[in-house]
């Protein structure tokens, strides 16, 4: 190739030996799980592998799911079975296993489906606050003024953090 190359094409062997050890002739399946599947039956399971019968015909797909949303998705396995095989195009997978894990996780969390949200930053006390606007008070043009008192903020709850940090 000449120029740039997209990321994937550079690992494209690796992810497809990868997947097809597990069974997934599509990785599309692994890299595009909630936009097959949707977003909230994403979030409450993982394929694992996928487990072809002697003959080849009727593939087993095995998901990972936490114990309390195993019945919950007991009751959509046939909507996801559709969803999945719409992903390759023919009747490739003919049963759904769930397989169950603590809601912890085993091996560093696996379970953990979805990101835990972010926590939002504390809001700054009123004197930083204060203190910040001080700093921006000479500034007449308003997008200015708004990016110097956030800066200055966020440089003064930092610097109010570490002398606290040297404190204790």
């Amino acid at each position: 190739m000449r120029g740039f190359e997209p990321a994937f094409g550079l690992m494209r062997e690796q992810l497809r030996t990868a997947g097809e050890a597990r069974g997934f002739a599509v990785t599309r399946l692994l890299t595009h799980w909630s936009e097959v599947v949707g977003a909230e039956i994403a979030a409450q399971c993982r394929p694992v592998k996928i487990g072809y019968a002697r003959d080849g015909f009727g593939a087993t797909l095995t998901l990972l799911t936490t114990g309390a949303s195993a019945p919950i998705l007991q009751m959509q396995l046939p909507a996801i079975r559709d969803k999945v095989n719409a992903c390759y195009g023919y009747n490739a997978i003919s049963r759904i296993s769930l397989t169950q894990t603590a809601p912890t996780g085993f091996a560093e969390g696996q379970a953990h489906f979805s990101p835990a949200p972010k926590p939002e930053p504390p809001a700054p006390d009123p004197a930083t606050r204060a203190e910040a606007q001080a700093v921006a008070e000479g500034c007449t043009d308003a997008g200015l003024k708004a990016a110097l008192e956030q800066l200055a903020e966020n440089v003064l709850s930092k610097h109010a953090k570490s002398a606290a940090n040297r404190k204790a």
